[in-house]
């Protein structure tokens, strides 16, 4: 954790719950978050065994949402660990019978063996650069030598002088319903008020923080971007 103040300095951590979107919050949103929200786990549960994550492993999913992720990897690794800034979304990974802890990225404390691996996918975001870095690190130090680190996110790999093109041909392919997915306005909302960065700042972070990229993936879009880490 990080300091919250003393008598004679003001708190200057970052509150993660309240910058973990109004709607993540709400249980009936939790309750249509995986229709809305579908994700085909293969790739990753298949990236991670041909890594050597299996029935001696421990993996923390930060970022957890419903847990999705956590049910795909559990029957193949002896510990799988759920983590969500959201009391909704940890109300529903336990009514899953999942293990799952109410914490950030800046306030989880893990216990028991290192992970061998931990994954995160679209929640880095929610942190301003220089909270990712802290949590990058913490991250790092948390994972055993040589563990694992898949991250996907909204990060932006297209050129800044394109910004308004690539963001416009983005909000194009949104849908109309909400019930099938985030829509124009709520991507623009993202854009205005979250923290997706470029690929050029996110990967020295990576980097400074004690990971090697052994893969990216940038996609078509220039906006969505997987990366494959080990812990150096």
């Amino acid at each position: 954790m990080w300091p919250v103040g003393t008598d004679d300095l003001p708190a200057w951590d970052f509150d993660e719950l309240a910058h973990a979107g109004k709607e993540h919050l709400d249980a009936l949103y939790v309750a249509g978050y995986d229709e809305k929200s579908p994700t085909d786990w293969r790739n990753d549960v298949g990236t991670l065994q041909a890594l050597g994550i299996g029935s001696s492993s421990t993996v923390v999913d930060l970022g957890a949402g419903t847990g999705a992720f956590a049910e795909a990897i559990a029957e193949r690794v002896r510990r799988v660990v759920a983590v969500d800034v959201s009391p909704a979304m940890v109300a529903a990974l336990r009514a899953q019978g999942i293990e799952a802890v109410q914490a950030g990225f800046l306030t989880y404390q893990h216990t028991g063996d290192p992970p061998d691996a931990i994954t995160t996918r679209n929640a880095l975001h929610h942190l301003p650069d220089f909270w990712k870095v802290v949590a990058l690190s913490r991250i790092a130090a948390m994972l055993r030598p040589e563990g694992v680190l898949l991250l996907r996110d909204l990060v932006f790999s297209f050129d800044p002088a394109h910004a308004a093109s690539a963001i416009h041909a983005w909000l194009k392919t949104a849908p109309t319903d909400p019930a099938q997915g985030w829509t124009a306005a709520q991507l623009a909302d993202h854009i205005r008020s979250e923290y997706s960065t470029f690929t050029w700042l996110l990967e020295p972070m990576l980097e400074r923080a004690g990971f090697e990229i052994k893969e990216r993936d940038l996609g078509a879009s220039g906006i969505y971007v997987a990366y494959l880490c080990i812990r150096r």
